[in-house]
């Protein structure tokens, strides 16, 4: 027998990616999801100069943000449901392709209609970015080894959602840039992406006889799309109490209930009803929905505190969300690592989420007096907390689950915790303008409308005030915002029973690859039994 014959076969050969691949790809993958996460947040000090230089509406200033938001939450399903029967390589190039795309639109836009449209487009691609990167992850490294790289993705999610706000200021406040290049920033990125992908991601795709459950995929759609709707204009162009609240709700509770019918006896559902019967994937997911609603709703408000209450600069305030960027960078990567190296995860959820919980508090101790340094400490425990959790849940879900639904689960995840987030800047939002509306009643009497320009559902502008208003205005946004995070305290606490209630269970060893290659031929064994 010669040497040749039992030379074992590459990694080329066998389609498993060496660990220099893995790291080449892993850089696209990130560069992928930090510009689909900064499409999001990276307009959020820009809106007022965009919405005023094309003539729109407060209506429209809504929109611009929710029609993106909504595209990616809608679409994520759909993308995790086709990257358990396509290429997944494949799917991220064409999702990075819509981000380009909707991308140029916007920076060309000639007015808010098109802006609108570019956003949806934006946001179907940004859908399918957050969704295939855990998903691809997965497919490519072991959970056991999982860890380690979650926390530097964890980390390029805090730093895309925190930093995106700081960049955009910088942009605006730029004179020779201007607020288009806060759509044409991420284009150059997501160019890179794709070629480095097409470079350097080698994963095996299963051929397998596809059927896609169309209608099931429209009603989620409706469904989700009518609720998310509701709590976005809820509080704002209608009471939460009304007949279009009604209306909405119930159309959207149908829609779903229709939707859960569908899938439930189709062959190839969308989002598999049987994951819910997982228990940790159930646990994960309910926590996943809470950690959403507590960090989102808390963290949207804080650059208006630092503007409204404090009375600093869109530049300044995004420079004072660092301290949360850095907790988050460290925990994620550090508590990431440690789950690599000893093969235990749960503890982290459990101490990340108490965290979250402490930190919560803390910071609804917030008013117009608290000093920069205890606002950072705060802020960077809030970071260390989310660090904690965020992409650990995954990790537990995806370790528990077989990997020809990993696609499914992943997406499930990200999908309820986006919902989750979307939910919460609504319904916390409208928390904060009904107490911003009654301190200032109590402060100012009859004066109050016209001191904040609506009763506190429009944001003042502080230059414009006089001096003893301005110092009312401050005291009651820095007092209300501190109120808005004791509200979002108890979401956090749930989150934490529910992590208290995920069974741990050993990080596996093998890629979602090499696990879904052994499922397929276990499956062609057990039909050529029988």
């Amino acid at each position: 027998m010669t040497a040749t014959a039992s030379a074992p076969p590459t990694a080329a050969d066998s389609g498993k990616m060496n660990r220099r691949e893995v790291l080449e790809a892993l850089s696209g993958l990130m560069m992928g999801m930090f510009v689909g996460i900064l499409a999001s947040t990276v307009v959020a000090n820009a809106l007022p100069r965009i919405i005023s230089d094309l003539g729109g509406s407060q209506s429209v200033y809504t929109w611009v943000v929710t029609s993106e938001l909504l595209a990616m939450t809608v679409t994520v399903p759909l993308w995790g449901k086709m990257a358990d029967l396509y290429s997944k390589k494949l799917l991220i190039q064409i999702s990075l392709g819509l981000f380009v795309v909707g991308s140029l639109i916007a920076g060309f836009t000639p007015n808010v209609e098109v802006l609108i449209f570019s956003r949806v487009v934006q946001g179907i691609g940004a859908g399918g970015l957050t969704a295939l990167a855990m998903i691809i992850m997965a497919a490519m490294i072991s959970p056991r080894e999982l860890g380690r790289y979650a926390g530097l993705f964890g980390a390029v999610f805090g730093v895309g959602t925190i930093a995106g706000p700081l960049i955009g200021g910088v942009l605006v406040d730029t004179s020779w840039l201007g607020w288009r290049w806060c759509f044409f920033i991420g284009v150059p990125i997501a160019l890179g992406a794709i070629l480095l992908l097409q470079r350097t991601l080698k994963l095996p795709v299963v051929k397998r006889q596809v059927k896609i459950d169309y209608l099931g995929a429209l009603l989620i759609t409706a469904g989700v799309s009518t609720l998310l709707i509701w709590s976005t204009l809820a509080g704002n162009q209608f009471d939460w109490l009304s007949g279009w609240t009604a209306g909405l709700v119930t159309a959207g509770v149908v829609l779903l209930a229709l939707a859960v019918l569908v899938e439930s006896r189709a062959e190839e559902p969308i989002i598999p009803l049987d994951i819910f019967r997982n228990r940790t994937v159930a646990l994960a997911i309910v926590a996943s929905i809470l950690v959403g609603v507590a960090m989102f709703g808390g963290t949207v408000f804080l650059s208006q505190y630092f503007q409204l209450s404090l009375g600093k600069s869109p530049t300044v305030a995004g420079l004072m969300s660092l301290p949360m960027i850095f907790g988050l960078l460290v925990s994620s990567t550090v508590a990431g690592g440690l789950i690599t190296k000893y093969g235990r995860w749960k503890g982290y959820l459990v101490a990340g989420s108490a965290i979250m919980v402490v930190s919560l508090v803390l910071l609804s101790t917030l008013d117009a007096q608290t000093s920069i340094l205890v606002l950072s400490i705060y802020m960077a425990l809030l970071g260390i907390g989310v660090g904690m959790i965020m992409q650990n849940l995954v990790l537990a879900a995806q370790n528990d689950v077989p990997a020809a639904e990993l696609g499914a689960v992943t997406s499930a995840l990200t999908f309820f915790r986006s919902m989750g987030g979307t939910v919460g800047v609504s319904a916390l939002g409208a928390v904060l303008a009904n107490r911003v509306n009654s301190l200032m009643t109590e402060q100012l009497g009859d004066a109050a409308g016209g001191g904040t320009e609506g009763g506190g559902h429009a944001v003042p502008d502080l230059s414009m005030l006089p001096e003893p208003v301005l110092r009312i205005v401050q005291d009651v946004y820095g007092t209300a915002t501190g109120d808005l995070f004791l509200v979002a305290a108890p979401f956090a606490v749930l989150a934490l029973v529910a992590v208290l209630f995920i069974k741990e269970k050993p990080l596996k060893t093998k890629t979602g690859a090499e696990r879904l290659e052994e499922e397929e031929r276990a499956a062609a064994v057990g039909a050529g039994m029988h």
